[in-house]
């Protein structure tokens, strides 16, 4: 009972010296991973990089010590962080204050999902997200994650549209205006890196080298060269303009929205109070400033662009002090520095006496030291209600991943595994996670790949990889400063191209070509709704209930005949002949309300196409269940068959159906003598009668009572 609650327990049976040497290098190999993998997820979820950090805390060491998987490497990955941008990018800006504690809220969610799926053992209710459909949205989310990083590659900044492919229009038309060569260089150089050392030798932390190399070179060149200006120092008029525009937007939309807080107000208010005609008021208001809001919007959008992409000149006065001229415009008798620079813009005010000028390319910036308070999350309904559906999704897509690569890695160890222990592991992560400022976690391939490989036997590796980034945290976070964005965005980048699996489509169409139509569909739908990404997961699961709701209606329903091998099979597949007088029908599926009438009709099709049919043989093995209308079907079956001067029989009844043509007396109906425990029974039964005063020469049937 106490491993029930308290699974690691069983590690500690006949854990030796060994066995800690394994998972203590086992455990440091997957920090050297995780590290510069998780500041990098984190920056695809909107988050502040050293966020990523917070999820390779607390999560990897609680799903290790409550999970069933003693390999399995939790924290940040890839698709999760995806769908955590997806879900809160409505709610607030990337990396604000509230879009950060929407994050830390949505894990406490996705936890607390996970776990009560868990408790409860409904851990089967994953089978709703069908192969197909999470082979569709995985190539489609990879596409997706790769493509998002390549602002961060050519060093541009743009604003989201509100389609995905949008956004990517946007970046390349801009890429093609202005592309930082050193940022896109710093990028290049990290994806040579870590290809040419995968070849080389698989078990070298390529991404680590990656990570050292680039910050070291990024520091030592001045990759980074950011300062700080007033309006004044900017030399160009229209500029300046812009920018009181800008800011003229941005308090405009402030005032906006405080106006329609005072109104959503009001409305609560009158609706509270019954007043219709108020409400209608509210309604007319909401409307208009939601207009005006949009237009303001639009006017910050097209100023922002404008300023983004204007590049200056840097000239040094004797002050000390830097003036910026439009590039090609310096006056002269001045010498530029001979940096391309832009302004820093983002979604609220330009401080006009402290305006960021950008000289060099982005890197991480400040990593706060030591670790992150433990507090519970504020709890907002509002926000939690709309977070709920991808709190879900997140969720069922995450414990999937999980549990398909614990699965795996059990395979190879002869493990055993608990899908139910491992949702409330996974839960546990999550909602602790959030605790420790973690947004959601999952279980990652890649590094639970390295931690098999590397040895670990027992989750005490996973221990000892919360230990590394502890001690990373505490002291190491000064080294971080110089890292390039551009770098994270190829870690990235060669982190997803393993999501790519063209073959998965190919596998599910020759399985059943709607299986390989769902994982196509579901593929399209994710790149067209992107970034609204549940809605492609949605299509695929319609798409997939719909067809199982079709088969479910219409299950195959077969004429059986004699092979040259003398077993029985569908007549129609193989081209066999069938016998005139018999008709042996396969029913493939449960016989329940929303198929009986379907039966009913194929059983009436046969006896009207064959004047000559005089015995219907039922083949029961597919029917495992029957339901009240099912039972009520096959009664009007036989009266229906016996009316024309026919005669029916039932063969491989299995003890389910059997019980209720018992209770309901169906099978008195039938006849006991009519229902036989073998299809050959059933057939050398009926033959000869059924071909008395028969015309019927070399009948296919004959073989199988070895009558000829």
């Amino acid at each position: 009972m106490l491993t029930k609650i308290f699974p690691f327990i069983d590690w500690f049976k006949g854990y030796n010296m060994t066995a800690l040497r394994a998972d203590a290098i086992s455990g440091l190999t997957v920090a050297l991973v995780l590290i510069p993998q998780s500041m990098a997820y984190a920056q695809l979820a909107g988050m502040p990089a050293y966020y990523g950090l917070y999820a390779s805390f607390l999560p990897p060491l609680v799903a290790a010590l409550f999970g069933s998987s003693r390999q399995l490497a939790t924290g940040p990955v890839a698709v999760v962080s995806l769908m955590t941008a997806a879900s809160l990018e409505p709610l607030a800006t990337a990396g604000s204050e509230g879009y950060i504690g929407y994050a830390i809220l949505l894990a406490l969610m996705v936890g607390l999902f996970q776990f009560l799926l868990g408790v409860l053992k409904l851990g089967l209710v994953v089978n709703f997200l069908s192969h197909p459909v999470v082979n569709g949205f995985t190539n489609a989310a990879a596409i997706i994650i790769a493509s998002s990083q390549l602002s961060k590659m050519f060093g541009v900044y743009v604003d989201k549209a509100e389609h995905h492919y949008e956004t990517i229009i946007r970046v390349v038309e801009s890429a093609f205006h202005y592309t930082h060569l050193p940022t896109l260089g710093m990028g290049v150089l990290a994806f040579a890196i870590m290809i040419v050392l995968k070849r080389i030798n698989p078990k070298i932390p390529n991404v680590l080298v990656a990570v050292v190399v680039t910050t070291a070179l990024s520091w030592g060149l001045g990759f980074n060269h950011d300062t700080k200006a007033g309006l004044d120092a900017i030399q160009v008029p229209e500029v300046r303009e812009s920018v009181s525009k800008f800011n003229a937007t941005v308090a405009g939309i402030e005032a906006l929205a405080n106006k329609r807080t005072g109104l959503n107000g009001k409305m609560d208010e009158y609706k509270t109070a019954g007043d219709k005609v108020g409400i209608l008021d509210m309604e007319h208001d909401l409307n208009v400033v939601n207009i005006q809001i949009a237009r303001l919007k639009n006017e910050q959008h097209e100023i922002r662009d404008v300023l983004r992409n204007t590049l200056f000149d840097g000239v040094e006065e004797a002050n000390g002090n830097m003036a910026f001229y439009v590039q090609g415009a310096v006056p002269s008798g001045m010498e530029a520095d001979g940096r391309t620079w832009r302004m820093k813009v983002g979604n609220t005010k330009i401080n006009t006496e402290n305006i960021k000028m950008m000289g060099g390319g982005a890197v991480v910036g400040t990593v706060p030291s030591g670790i992150p308070a433990i507090s519970a999350p504020t709890l907002d309904l509002k926000v939690m209600l709309h977070l709920l559906p991808f709190a879900a999704i997140i969720s069922l897509l995450g414990f999937m991943e999980a549990i398909s690569i614990a699965k795996a890695m059990a395979a190879k160890t002869g493990q055993r595994l608990d899908p139910n222990q491992e949702l409330i592991g996974q839960g546990l992560a999550n909602m602790l996670g959030a605790c420790g400022k973690s947004y959601p976690a999952s279980g990652s391939f890649s590094r639970s790949a390295v931690n098999l490989q590397a040895g670990a036997l027992t989750g005490m590796s996973s221990v000892f990889t919360s230990l590394m980034v502890v001690i990373v945290l505490l002291f190491f976070t000064p080294l971080l400063y110089h890292l390039p964005q551009a770098v994270l965005a190829a870690v990235i980048m060669m982190a997803v191209i393993g999501l790519i699996n063209a073959s998965g489509f190919i596998h599910a169409w020759k399985a059943q070509w709607y299986d390989g139509a769902i994982s196509i569909l579901s593929f399209l739908c994710t790149l067209a709704f992107a970034p609204h990404l549940d809605k492609g997961i949605m299509v695929g699961v319609a798409l997939s209930l719909v067809v199982f709701l079709y088969k479910s209606m219409r299950p195959r329903v077969a004429n059986l005949s004699r092979k040259d091998d003398e077993s029985l099979c569908d007549a129609t597949a193989f081209g066999l002949k069938e016998c005139q007088h018999i008709s042996v029908v396969r029913f493939d599926g449960p016989l329940f309300f929303a198929n009986a009438s379907f039966l009913e009709d194929q059983i009436t099709d046969r006896m009207m196409g064959n004047d000559k049919l005089k015995h219907i043989i039922i083949v029961a093995n597919g029917i495992n269940d029957m339901d009240a209308s099912g039972e009520e079907a096959l009664s009007l079956i036989v009266d229906k068959v016996r009316s024309r001067g026919l005669d029916i029989s039932l063969c491989g009844v299995n003890e389910a159906v059997m019980a209720v043509l018992e209770r309901t007396h169906l099978l008195e109906k039938i006849g006991k003598d009519h229902v036989y425990p073998t299809m050959e029974t059933a057939i050398c039964a009926t033959h000869e009668s059924a071909h008395k005063d028969g015309t019927e020469e070399n009948c296919p049937l004959t073989t199988v009572c070895h009558l000829s």
